[in-house]
């Protein structure tokens, strides 16, 4: 009943470089999300300890923690929000869903815009066909993200 009033999405972009949270944040906003960014893997952290994100973007390589990390202590916190890696290392270290916890890695490349949005899309779409188990509490919350 409220599907069509309610708030667009708000997505957490986490990567040390300005540049890359400048563009993955306008991407992401052209295609009608909400998004908070985050310079760094503890700011992330805060943000979502005390924030409900229907997705997380991080980057892989960041001073102090890596985005592999973050992911780990994510998972710790609200393991039902999905979280996509990018990396420009994905290749050479052999980076996949498996070996860092994300639900979907992106290789830095030039299409790296193009499978962002088809992966976020897809996350938040697969989101809710999985939450028919019932209607929970966690369940309308997730929903009610504004």
């Amino acid at each position: 009943m409220q599907s069509s009033k309610s708030a667009p999405p708000l997505i957490l972009l986490v990567d040390d470089r300005e540049d890359g949270l400048a563009a993955r944040k306008s991407v992401l906003e052209a295609q009608g999300y909400k998004t908070v960014i985050a310079s760094s893997a503890h700011v992330a952290l805060e943000a979502f300890k005390v924030q409900s994100f229907d997705l997380v973007v991080t980057d892989y390589k960041m001073p102090e923690m890596s985005g592999i990390d973050l992911i780990q202590l994510m998972r710790r916190i609200k393991p039902e929000v999905p979280i996509i890696l990018i990396s420009g290392f994905v290749h050479v270290l052999g980076l996949d869903e498996g070996t860092t916890g994300a639900d979907t890695v992106i290789a830095k490349s030039s299409n790296e815009v193009t499978l962002l949005v088809r992966a976020v899309h897809k996350l938040l779409t697969r989101k809710k066909p999985m939450g028919t188990h019932g209607d929970t509490p966690k369940a309308k919350k997730r929903g009610t993200v504004g």
